[in-house]
């Protein structure tokens, strides 16, 4: 209810108190939707501090603020020596305006989503200057406009049939869920206005208290029997609400996200580790093709005159195996064959213990990271935390919101730019200089990474699948092969006033791929 007219028409003249005779010192702003009046009075200086980012849109007047160095910008020059002569409330409206020495009005429009700060000089109906200049039907709103009187007569009343959203459209959520638990709907016309009068009753005792609704801190005019906190102070009231939902209720959304993110990195490396070395365990404990490829060698003769077919010794387990050519294969083609396998196959048990360790360390980094944040208790050390650690700043965006898709193979994380302004977000703001970066060559298409942090070497299927990607995701999907170039990140740079998703590239290597999309598998993926 801090952005309803009832709570504003004691918040109102509690300002006129507070900010009567200071003078603006200066207004500006450090983040797209807050904007901040600095004041000198009697009383020291003064804040006022209107964030506007909406759903959470929320007013406070401290003591002290300490503006930033950078990205700081100065608004509403004109303000800068005028001085407050008063503040007002809109009858029945969500809005209040500061009257100032010079004649000119500055409103607070406090309309949720479309909430917004009007400047306004004397003797003028619209506004010379706005805040949130995107509200475009601002522009022309008249403030006379935001009077609204109400007539809350009986005679009105039952003219409406006790319509409570038409005879007091100002209530909000809070004081309409009171009427209705009470059974309001329902009721005759006469017990509706005895409830209707209760309430007004209750609404014009200024206490003001705090409640979480829905897992989110709102503020009642009406009594709670579940608050945590009660203030009869309207300045006070918004100031703790301020640090209350927005202050610390911001810090714990994003250390939840982290953490969550955290989370389920770690559910799955650990899911990774326990198929890799359930994997390892059956590699390691069946026997080498080229022990089959032994037996085929020593067994040559077995297969003269043509015979495509036979049963051979194994010596090294004293079993009778069966062994088929293809038509016109050769004995020793199939053994050659066994052969490569045997140490294609050492190669992956190699590769597969070295990502186990990649992503055994992984694991515990990942453990600890998760201890550290629970650790942390204010949005300073969050801060703090992330500088230490800038590459999980990716964790506290919403899938959605990131300028790529991520992909994950054989324990290796792939992103895939979403389009040309997104593959330059991606390199500008994500990666890694060791990362490797994938294109298709010379046409257009999705710039696409393999993120190498904590890994040693990146196997020939994770480079070849994730060309593959790079592949489908560009003007040569349809080519049975196409070409693909691939460097380090370090090597990739981009030109000054070259056109999005354009980039410079150099010590590239090129490999020729088969287009595959997410949900396609790769060649070696088939024959495993």
């Amino acid at each position: 209810m801090h952005l309803n007219y009832h709570f504003l028409r004691y918040l109102a003249p509690a300002l006129s108190e507070e900010f009567a005779g200071c003078s603006i010192l200066s207004c500006f702003s450090q983040s797209k939707d807050e904007l901040i009046i600095e004041t000198q009075g009697n009383q020291g200086t003064r804040y006022i501090r209107a964030h506007l980012l909406p759903p959470q849109v929320y007013l406070s007047f401290p003591d002290h603020f300490h503006r930033a160095k950078r990205n700081s910008i100065d608004l509403f020059a004109e303000l800068v020596g005028d001085q407050i002569l008063s503040c007002h409330v809109f009858s029945f409206e969500r809005a209040m305006r500061f009257e100032l020495a010079s004649g000119k009005k500055l409103i607070f429009k406090l309309h949720g989503n479309r909430s917004n700060i009007l400047l306004y000089h004397a003797d003028e109906t619209s506004p010379t200057a706005l805040f949130r200049n995107e509200i475009k039907e601002d522009k022309t709103l008249d403030w006379k406009s935001l009077e609204r009187p109400l007539d809350l007569t009986w005679e009105r009343f039952e003219e409406l049939q006790g319509n409570a959203a038409q005879f007091l459209p100002t209530l909000g959520q809070i004081p309409r869920n009171w009427l209705k638990e009470r059974g309001y709907p329902d009721a005759d016309l006469s017990t509706k206005w005895n409830l209707m009068q209760d309430l007004l009753d209750l609404l014009d005792a200024p206490l003001f208290s705090m409640v979480e609704k829905e897992g989110e801190i709102t503020l009642s005019l009406l009594p709670e029997s579940d608050s945590f906190g009660s203030f009869s102070d309207p300045v006070q009231a918004c100031n703790e609400l301020f640090y209350r939902a927005l202050v610390i209720g911001n810090f714990e959304k994003e250390k939840t996200k982290l953490l969550k993110s955290y989370q389920e990195q770690l559910k799955k490396t650990l899911s990774y580790l326990k198929k890799s070395s359930e994997k390892l365990d059956e590699l390691k404990s069946s026997p080498p093709p080229a022990q089959f490829a032994d037996v085929i060698m020593a067994n040559l003769h077995v297969f003269s005159e043509g015979v495509q077919e036979a049963e051979i010794h194994q010596f090294y387990t004293g079993e009778m195996i069966l062994v088929k050519l293809k038509p016109n294969q050769k004995p020793q083609d199939l053994a050659a064959s066994l052969y490569r396998k045997s140490k294609n196959r050492q190669l992956e048990l190699n590769q597969i213990e070295k990502t186990l360790a990649a992503k055994r360390s992984l694991a515990m980094e990942l453990e600890k990271k998760i201890v550290l944040v629970e650790s942390i208790k204010e949005f300073r050390g969050l801060k703090a935390f992330l500088k230490v650690n800038p590459e999980d700043k990716i964790n506290q965006k919403e899938a959605g919101s990131l300028p790529f898709k991520v992909f994950e193979f054989e324990g290796f994380t792939i992103w895939v730019g979403k389009s040309a302004k997104d593959n330059d977000e991606m390199l500008r703001g994500f990666v890694h200089k060791n990362d490797l970066w994938l294109h298709a060559r010379q046409v257009p298409g999705s710039h696409v990474v393999i993120r190498t942090k904590g890994m040693n070497g990146i196997p020939p299927q994770v480079i070849e699948r994730a060309a593959g990607l790079a592949a489908f995701y560009s003007k040569l999907k349809t080519d049975s092969l196409a070409p693909v170039i691939l460097t380090e990140v370090k090597f990739v740079r981009k030109v000054k006033g070259s056109a999005p998703g354009s980039v410079m590239v150099d010590r590239e290597k090129v490999i020729m791929v088969r287009p595959l999309g997410p949900d396609e598998e790769t060649s070696s993926k088939k024959d495993s």
